[in-house]
């Protein structure tokens, strides 16, 4: 089983080293891991973010995953969206229970705030993610038209 808490500051260089680490596993134009530990102090520190760790029952070790959430006012609700930017877990500790884990925890506090809905951006390619988000009851169809979902990208320098 694994336990899951929230991130606070003084987790910003594990959850910097994590990022470093997803971004050089899947080949993605990584950056420096001190950058990633500097932004994750100032992200933890405000109220609309959260980072969720997972780790094992064992008192010692690194946590094996996290989550990083931003919760964004709409107004098509009250309550935020809740936008999952990031979930890693580690190779050796995937199909274990850690992504679950965290999936579980950021619903809970997703209700918590009264969030519309959770909104996770996933690769078309990225097939192992897709039926992780899928079998969690996650879709890239919209629930009212069936319509498939897309993300579309932009610099902001048009």
């Amino acid at each position: 089983m694994h336990q899951v808490r929230a991130a606070t500051t003084d987790d910003a260089a594990v959850l910097g080293r994590m990022l470093a680490d997803f971004n050089a596993e899947f080949d993605a134009e990584g950056q420096d891991p001190e950058a990633f530990v500097r932004r994750f102090r100032l992200l933890l520190a405000r109220d609309d973010v959260l980072a969720l760790l997972a780790g094992t029952d064992a008192p010692a070790g690194d946590p094996v995953g996290f989550a990083l959430v931003t919760f964004r006012p709409t107004p098509y609700a009250d309550g935020p969206l809740a936008q999952l930017e990031e979930l890693y877990v580690r190779p050796e500790a995937r199909s274990q229970g850690a992504g679950a884990a965290m999936l579980r925890a950021l619903r809970v506090e997703a209700s918590r705030r009264d969030a519309l809905e959770i909104l996770i951006n996933v690769d078309a390619d990225d097939a192992d993610a897709r039926r992780f988000y899928e079998r969690h009851g996650f879709s890239c169809c919209d629930p009212d038209s069936g319509s498939t979902m897309l993300c579309y990208l932009g610099s902001p320098e048009a």
